[in-house]
């Protein structure tokens, strides 16, 4: 029997307080009607971004014997979906999983999520990200910042690219593996007052690009919002272009949403004030050819 219902598997982080990976991702899949499998590789009190002594609980240890039944089971997804991972294991078990349920799914983003602005986050090491560079090679889209572009490549992070250099460093990641490479926080544009996100497909040799408001603070769990807007928007049918612009538009109306409270900036963007915008109609689209 076919399910009228389509299913990610999202192989994540769990905070308890402050929005970000699966307390994001949940909400913003299901509001455009797609049901969320977790997979938990790690259950924290807060997420990283700005607090300290956090309670971390690795799931590790369970996550083969959580997947093992799944594999009894016999399920399929539409899509599978991975963020945050917190060890070298972690990321062989992911890349088993897409190995194993990817087959039969319609296509697999990894969002290799190792830091910004030029820096790691304090929980990846060297190996780790000797190991993304293999995950990439699983998926059929990636989402980079592009901090994390960089390591990938082995690269400086670039305070500021040219055209030829963004195209560069596309090509190269889409000769990892994965069939569009799709880089967020782009440092290019003539205005200070922009920011990019840019994309390239490989099976038809275009470049997108999506330009939003450049808005002067920081939110975690951002990239996260954009990343499951872009698997659902995908999910129901969109173009690449245009799943980059509602992406972009969604998660620019978060932020700016947010920015105009007296707020913590920790506790993440006010998601629960702008979900409903994921079930307007597309009306607006914002993307270019780059």
């Amino acid at each position: 029997m076919k399910n009228p219902v389509k299913k990610v598997a999202a192989i994540h982080d769990m905070s308890g307080f402050g929005r970000s990976s699966l307390t994001v991702i949940i909400p913003i899949l299901s509001t455009m009607g797609i049901q969320v499998c977790p997979v938990p590789t790690s259950i924290l009190s807060t997420h990283t971004g700005g607090f300290t002594d956090y309670k971390f609980i690795d799931l590790t240890e369970h996550l083969e014997e959580y997947i093992a039944h799944w594999k009894k089971l016999d399920l399929n997804f539409n899509s599978i979906y991975s963020g945050f991972l917190g060890s070298v294991k972690q990321i062989d078990i992911v890349a088993d999983f897409i190995n194993f349920f990817g087959k039969d799914s319609e296509f697999v983003v990894v969002d290799p999520v190792m830091g910004d602005d030029g820096k790691k986050y304090a929980t990846y090491t060297d190996d780790m990200v000797k190991k993304m560079k293999e995950l990439v090679s699983h998926a059929d889209i990636i989402t980079p910042n592009m901090t994390e572009a960089a390591f990938l490549l082995n690269e400086e992070y670039p305070l500021k690219m040219d055209k030829k250099l963004i195209k560069n460093h596309l090509y190269r990641l889409a000769d990892m593996g994965p069939e569009i490479v799709i880089i967020t926080s782009m440092p290019y544009n003539i205005s200070a007052k922009k920011t990019s996100v840019i994309a390239y497909n490989n099976y038809d040799e275009r470049f997108w690009r999506v330009d939003c408001d450049y808005i002067p603070t920081f939110y975690p769990g951002t990239g996260d919002i954009f990343a499951s807007v872009l698997v659902g928007s995908m999910l129901q049918g969109d173009s690449l272009p245009l799943a980059l612009s509602r992406s972009v538009q969604f998660t620019s109306t978060a932020i700016k949403t947010t920015y105009g409270y007296d707020y913590d900036n920790r506790d993440g963007v006010m998601l629960e004030r702008v979900l409903e915008n994921l079930k307007a109609p597309v009306i607006n689209h914002s993307y270019e050819l780059f």
